[in-house]
């Protein structure tokens, strides 16, 4: 699916707007961390798509580095790179396999953002991942997620989600997402992505991919048998409350030990 989308990511992240809503609580979480020595704090985005968080902290004065299974996405994320001027390590490369990429203790924090670790499908991957996550921090090292807020997802049955638009002058794109609820209690995330040139007929093409609804609950005790503690759930990236009911969003921040 995000080989698929690699090229039409950007486009579908509306990234001005969100990094004005995201950043200030990302940098507000790696505050926390009392720093190691002299150097600046080392983060690692672990599922960094087109690398647009981890290039936005680099020219914030962190050491990051990223990673994406997809390799489609990491070569967008070396153009961005290029473009932007900054020198981060990106490496195609997924959840599990992250320590023997990186290395044991390597980074201060580790960001796992848009919803990226319900693509998990079991509880042994969630387990391994989560596992591989605390060996890359060092201890006293701080683990942000970002997912969607599945409790209110399944309790509700919500299907489907905003569309979003872009436009570059010559050419207009609209994104629609939407959810199958399997019979399994896992989810069939579906995107049909239109485009056309102005004024002519719409294209349209359609992706999936399969997620795990993790809840709070599950992902909580999940962190705390992995090397985890002091979790704290917030309802969206500004750290508001969580309502299991409400929120838009399931936002954690756990220490590693």
């Amino acid at each position: 699916m995000y080989n698929q989308l690699a090229s039409d990511y950007d486009r579908f992240n509306n990234w001005e707007g969100r990094l004005a809503v995201e950043l200030p609580f990302i940098q507000k979480t790696l505050s926390s961390i009392q720093p190691s020595g002299a150097q600046p704090l080392r983060v690692l985005d672990a599922a960094c798509g087109t690398g647009i968080h981890a290039l936005s902290l680099a020219k914030l004065g962190y050491s990051v580095s990223g990673a994406d299974l997809s390799a489609e996405m990491i070569e967008v994320a070396h153009s961005n790179a290029k473009t932007a001027g900054k020198d981060v390590r990106f490496e195609a490369v997924g959840f599990g396999d992250l320590t023997s990429t990186f290395g044991e203790g390597s980074f201060d924090a580790l960001l796992c953002l848009g919803n990226s670790l319900p693509h998990l499908l079991t509880s042994g991957e969630l387990r391994t991942a989560l596992e591989d996550f605390a060996r890359c921090l060092r201890l006293g090292g701080v683990l942000l997620i970002q997912n969607r807020n599945f409790d209110a997802v399944m309790a509700t049955r919500q299907r489907w989600m905003e569309p979003q638009a872009f436009s570059d002058g010559s050419h207009e794109w609209v994104f629609m997402r939407f959810y199958d609820f399997e019979k399994d209690g896992n989810i069939h995330f579906n995107m049909i992505t239109l485009k056309r040139p102005l004024g002519a007929e719409w294209q349209s093409a359609t992706t999936s991919s399969r997620l795990a609804p993790q809840l709070l609950k599950d992902l909580n005790r999940a962190l705390l048998e992995t090397g985890f503690t002091n979790v704290w759930a917030y309802g969206n990236m500004t750290g508001e409350t969580f309502d299991a009911g409400a929120s838009s969003n399931l936002v954690l921040t756990a220490t590693r030990v």
